[in-house]
């Protein structure tokens, strides 16, 4: 059986292009911070990342780490429609210089000697080629034409700093809202010299907006002071003031949930209730669009404006189960202590996304897992952890509540649920900390036709992870002093008679006995990470029966000595793609990809080098039919288009890519996807010659486009003939080289 290849064909700019376009987002983009013009489209801020709304049209496009941005957590912005360039402010401190030519990272901002207080940019504010920064310091000028930083001035009291909230530029003056009232100074020699800035006794205060266009208006929480300084009325009477915004002939005022437009005299124009709360608005062809928090960007008809996305960027742990998503949003401190986000689950249904009402009313919840029943997708189960009496074990069913399932609930302390995982026969079993009221581990067995749940503590020292099952053994690594449970439950997991039980510590060759995660490959080998490093432990069926079985490390080679592979890393989650790669998050190091073996580094993923929100990735998900590999973090959830789909002995849909191969523009290695689980390659040129051979396992290979000597291939047409392992299957592609 012949199959066809799929030509992936990239010119040009193109072929880098494709590379970034394997990452994607699963941020949210509801809590809109700033709303800017832009000619026929609006730019909105969110926490995450931008996108731009073409009212015309409806167009969304978005614009984020996974697309453009170096950062996440936005913390403040400002756009200049003339020169269509954008500033992007982080709370870490750094920037992005959004321009036509492309996106700049700014990481030079100046910090006086001495300063350990916060780097958060509070607030831009763009006036032709200069940009205002406000910061915990004080305020720096910035040079937008060329990108660097000018003068700043450090606010600093008796040793102290006093933070800006927001500042701006107006007829060559920098007015600066601080917690201790209104200050300014002219944009001259002595702009840097603190003492010299004049802070008026009329205007003392603790203001938090400023915006000035003509005339100047800045705001507490609840009054508002505009007009041509110094002489300035004053507006009062608001609830909670987020944002002002003097635009033309209009001063607008975003209050906790309602947005009022006055003229420049003070007299009212408009009112507009979002009936929630907002965080900024404008005016746009006369009509209001505000940013909310929880619903994106509102015009007067409330109607929303955002990217599809989660209802939050909280996110702990991922469920994925045919084209549908589920994301858990709890956390634990230590393994032990609640860390509740109060927010609850959010879903994907294939289409949109959905955040339950059922979460909108109830929000005692610290979700550290939700998992969808095989057999009946509408039907979920989600962990309650926490130490009240709404801890213990849920069932939603199309997102409407169905029923909780009270653990001990006359202990607070005992019975908390973790993580669930249903086996091949459907079957549901959750993982739970101090079973019983005692200090054991163990797991809780879900009786459909009874609809309970039935406990088996494993006495086991107290607390549990997310359990994986393979071949009817249960997995719970326990992560505080306990090691790894190995628990066969001889497929009757109603009765514990027949039950076989091993418990991998230090005593099995474990560094330590704190096991963080495991997951077991397509070998049957058991991969078991550790808060010290990583082990493997062969034949875990064998291994329930043996008294001591011992687990063995990975050791490589480097530079002529052996090393242990990971090597007193915190292992936080092990994933295992079609091809038996491994994925392993590393706490405080991002994701590796490795090897089959363990031998090799595929990719090593971090913030500073992908679009990874942060480096301690809580969770990592493999769609085997489509590759994607989805890495959750505190931050958000960020996607990465693998090379590795579903694999059989036969061949899939066959790519090459980039094709061609134009050593101006591209310089990495030609990637094969969609192989047979061993395929034998040869690689001819136009003339039969052989010029490369190789055996690929695992469904993928790249070729570094080098001959059998080492030496890399002449310009040309190369043709690429697979034969799957016993010959029944074959693929045949052809790649182009431009050197």
């Amino acid at each position: 059986m012949k199959k066809k290849l799929l030509l992936f064909l990239i010119f040009g700019n193109l072929i880098l292009q494709a590379q970034t376009s394997k990452w994607s987002d699963l941020f949210s983009y509801n809590n809109v911070l700033k709303i800017r013009e832009d000619g026929d489209r609006l730019v909105a801020a969110t926490e995450n990342g931008i996108f731009y709304y073409y009212p015309g049209t409806g167009e969304i496009k978005k614009l984020s780490k996974a697309n453009g941005l170096h950062e996440v957590k936005i913390s403040a912005f400002d756009y200049n429609a003339t020169t269509q360039t954008g500033i992007v402010g982080y709370q870490n401190g750094s920037m992005d210089v959004i321009t036509p030519n492309g996106i700049f990272l700014i990481i030079d901002i100046p910090l006086a000697n001495g300063y350990n207080g916060s780097k958060r940019i509070n607030d831009i504010s763009i006036n032709g080629d200069k940009a205002i920064i406000s910061a915990g310091y004080g305020v720096s000028i910035f040079n937008v034409t060329k990108r660097e930083f000018g003068d700043t001035a450090f606010f600093t009291t008796g040793g102290a700093y006093d933070t800006v909230n927001s500042a701006v530029l107006n007829d060559n003056i920098v007015y600066a809202a601080t917690s201790k009232g209104l200050k300014y100074h002219e944009l001259n020699a002595t702009f840097p010299v603190y003492n010299s800035w004049m802070s008026p006794t009329s205007f003392q205060g603790d203001y938090k907006k400023i915006d000035a266009s003509g005339i100047i208006a800045f705001a507490s929480s609840n009054e508002l002071k505009f007009g041509n300084f110094p002489n300035l009325s004053t507006k009062a009477g608001f609830s909670n003031i987020q944002d002002v915004k003097v635009a033309g002939n209009q001063i607008i005022v975003t209050d906790q949930t309602q947005v009022y437009v006055y003229g420049l005299n003070g007299t009212q124009q408009k009112n507009f209730n979002a009936d929630e709360s907002i965080n900024t608005a404008i005016v746009y062809n006369s009509q209001v669009f505000t940013g909310t928090r929880f619903s994106g960007m509102y015009n007067e008809q409330k109607s929303s404006f955002r990217p599809d996305g989660p209802y939050n960027n909280k996110s702990y742990k991922i469920s994925l189960l045919n084209d549908q998503i589920w994301v858990s949003t709890g956390g634990r401190s230590s393994y032990n202590e609640a860390l509740p986000s109060y927010i609850g689950y959010y879903h994907y249904n294939g289409t949109k996304w959905i955040y339950p009402e059922y979460f909108k009313t109830n929000n005692q919840f610290n979700i550290l897992d939700v998992v969808p029943n095989p057999s009946k997708p509408s039907e979920i189960f989600f962990t309650n952890y926490f130490f009240s009496g709404n801890k213990g074990i849920y069932k939603m069913d199309n997102n409407e509540f169905v029923k909780s399932y009270s653990l001990n609930p006359g202990n607070v302390y005992v019975d908390q649920p973790v993580g669930c995982v249903f086996d091949s026969n459907n079957e549901l079993f959750c993982s739970a900390s101090a079973i019983d009221g005692t200090l054991g581990a163990g797991f809780h067995y879900y009786d459909k036709s009874n609809d309970k749940f039935i406990s088996k503590n494993l006495n086991v020292s107290n607390n549990a992870q997310k359990p994986i099952i393979k071949d009817k053994i249960l997995y719970i690594p326990v992560p505080r002093v306990g090691g790894l449970i190995m628990y066969d439950y001889n497929n009757t997991p109603s009765s514990f008679s027949d039950d076989k039980f091993k418990l991998i510590t230090k005593d099995n060759n474990l560094q330590v006995s704190q096991v963080y995660s495991v997951n077991v490959d397509n070998n049957d080998d058991v991969w078991i990470g550790t808060k010290e490093g990583l082990r493997i432990l062969s034949n875990p069926k064998a291994a329930i029966l043996e008294s001591n079985p011992q687990t063995d490390p990975i050791i490589i080679e480097q530079n002529g000595i052996g090393e242990e592979l990971f090597k007193d890393a915190e292992i936080l989650q092990i994933a295992v793609d079609s091809g038996n790669q491994k994925w392993i998050s590393i706490g405080g190091g991002g994701v590796f990809y490795i090897s089959s073996s363990g031998d090799k580094t595929i990719y090593h993923f971090t913030q500073s080098n992908s679009p990874l929100p942060n480096d301690i990735v809580t969770d990592v998900k493999i769609d085997e039919k489509t590759g994607k590999v989805y890495f959750v973090t505190t931050d958000g959830i960020v996607v990465y288009q693998g090379d590795v789909t579903e694999i059989t002995s036969n061949f899939g849909n066959v790519l090459v890519y980039p094709n061609p191969v134009v050593y101006a523009q591209y310089k990495g290695n030609v990637r094969m996807r969609g192989l047979a689980q061993k395929t034998n390659i040869r690689i001819t040129d136009a003339a039969g010659n052989l010029v490369h051979s190789a055996v690929a396992n695992g469904g993928y290979f790249e070729w570094n486009l080098n001959n059998q000597r080492g030496v890399r291939v002449a310009s040309g047409i190369y043709y690429v003939l697979m034969t799957n392992e016993d010959g029944t299957d074959t693929a045949t592609a052809k790649i182009a080289v431009v050197n």
